[in-house]
């Protein structure tokens, strides 16, 4: 398996993604400045969590304009599987390659602790190692991370089982008091329609050795490693 990770100003979570990476598939990522205008021939693009440009404007609004979007655009348009986390959803959303925005939390305060997501659909190419229904643990870090659209659009989501991951209690339950943020029908994860991009807020790459306190995140790593291979 080929990847690249995708670097821009103020990425912080670049390198964590790159391990997560090395460890499954035995070969290091290509890093990719966010000014490049290529990215190279590969498998699986990465945009990692930070906070590009600051989080000034929007998160993600300005590093959607980057150059390398526009070939990341172009990949994906073609079928390249492309996984956002953290700022990199917020990227792809403001890019158009996912719908809806993230939106400062309802609380209004930077959330950072592990949260329970339940996997809402297991037939795609980053989740075939889980089952669904299946209750992992990973953490959250984000400002805004608050999922927002339309009615029309969640409802649309829902329909096309295009909701991949939910904020949940330990026991799967759906609740506000699990929703770390606010979302919308406690929205964590989506992928686009082609089914080759996902965005998410919680950071896989960060449980995926026991090192970490945790490998519940590893398996989406091994998920996309297996279609690849």
């Amino acid at each position: 398996m080929k990847s690249a990770v995708i670097v821009f100003p103020g990425s912080n979570c670049d390198r964590d993604v790159a391990v997560a990476l090395e460890q499954v598939s035995g070969r290091a990522p290509l890093m990719v400045w966010h000014n490049d205008t290529e990215v190279p021939p590969v498998d699986f693009i990465v945009l990692p969590g930070g906070f590009s440009f600051g989080d000034y404007l929007r998160a993600g609004a300005m590093a959607a304009h980057s150059p390398i979007m526009r070939s990341v655009k172009e990949r994906a348009a073609g079928g390249t599987l492309v996984l956002g986390i953290c700022n990199g959803f917020q990227v792809l959303c403001e890019a158009g390659l996912l719908p809806g925005v993230l939106m400062h939390n309802s609380g209004l305060r930077f959330v950072c602790r592990d949260v329970h997501i339940r996997v809402d659909n297991d037939r795609t190419a980053f989740t075939g190692r889980y089952g669904k229904g299946d209750v992992i643990r990973v953490p959250v870090a984000h400002n805004e991370g608050n999922y927002f659209s339309d009615s029309e659009t969640v409802d649309r989501l829902e329909s096309e089982g295009r909701v991949v991951f939910r904020y949940c209690s330990p026991d799967g339950k759906v609740d506000d008091a699990s929703n770390p943020n606010g979302s919308r029908a406690a929205i964590a994860g989506i992928v686009n329609e082609q089914g080759n991009v996902l965005g998410m807020m919680p950071h896989p790459e960060r449980v995926s050795e026991p090192r970490l306190g945790g490998t519940d995140g590893r398996p989406l790593f091994e998920s996309v490693m297996a279609v690849l291979s």
